[in-house]
């Protein structure tokens, strides 16, 4: 992908040169949700009174940009980066700071209450709950379906029913079909299950789950805001600590 300017800065540097592993970019939806945390960040700080109102607006619009897609080009760093993300949070600092202008600072500003370690796993939250509603879910009901349909039209069809490669009894290819369509059905079942776990997510832990340097009322706004135009319940994890160390709700 051709850059025509680059607004990243240093650590985005430094990072495209230490993790040549793939060739795989960081996937586009997590780093349009990374943004569009950010955003609403700078709107809770300064409604916090812990950003100045312009500022804030400016990285707020500057962050909207990046989650509309206007940037992706700007986010190079391989997918196999530092464990936590630290490379792409940084990247999205540098890209929205530069977009935002004039003392617009990458880590005191556009990371103000936030650390790698609960941002970036919070935007991969996001992102596989968005992508997994509105594609995944929709895509497994059309395939069931579809399954179901050829159960009913293969219902009269006799064949023989095989178990260890052997011929074994009578069995109708509607019955196999019908199989199949209950097979989809249950595992579009138990990802539908998963997701309120999903969409916990560990923002305001910063870096270890304590809440370090981050405004007691932060996380709770955000989520809010964030609730509202994903149309899910976000919700702060069951504990800061199981959900800053693991990812258990997205295996």
């Amino acid at each position: 992908m051709a850059v025509q300017q680059e607004l990243w800065g240093s650590e985005t540097s430094k990072a495209v040169e230490n993790f040549q592993v793939s060739g795989e970019r960081v996937p586009v939806p997590v780093v349009r949700w990374l943004a569009r945390i950010k955003a609403e960040a700078a709107r809770v700080n300064a409604e916090l009174g812990l950003l100045d109102a312009e500022l804030a607006e400016r990285i707020a619009q500057a962050g909207d940009e990046v989650a509309a897609g206007e940037h992706d080009d700007q986010f190079p760093i391989d997918v196999f980066q530092t464990g936590s993300g630290t490379s792409t949070n940084m990247n999205a600092n540098e890209v929205i700071a530069t977009l935002a202008g004039d003392e617009a600072h990458a880590n005191d500003h556009v990371n103000m209450g936030q650390s790698s370690n609960d941002v970036f796993p919070s935007a991969v939250h996001l992102a596989a709950l968005e992508e997994t509603t509105t594609r995944l879910l929709p895509a497994l009901a059309r395939l069931e379906a579809s399954l179901a349909g050829k159960a009913e039209a293969f219902k009269d069809i006799v064949k023989s029913g095989r178990t260890h490669l052997m011929d074994a009894v009578p069995v109708t290819l509607g019955q196999e079909f019908a199989g199949y369509a209950a097979q989809i059905r249950l595992g579009r079942r138990r990802v539908e299950n998963a997701l309120p776990q999903v969409a916990q997510i560990p923002l305001g832990g910063t870096a270890t789950g304590t809440g370090l340097n981050t405004h007691p009322e932060f996380a709770d706004r955000v989520r809010s805001i964030l609730s509202e135009g994903l149309g899910f319940d976000v919700r702060a994890p069951e504990d800061p600590f199981e959900a800053q160390a693991n990812r258990d709700a997205l295996v």
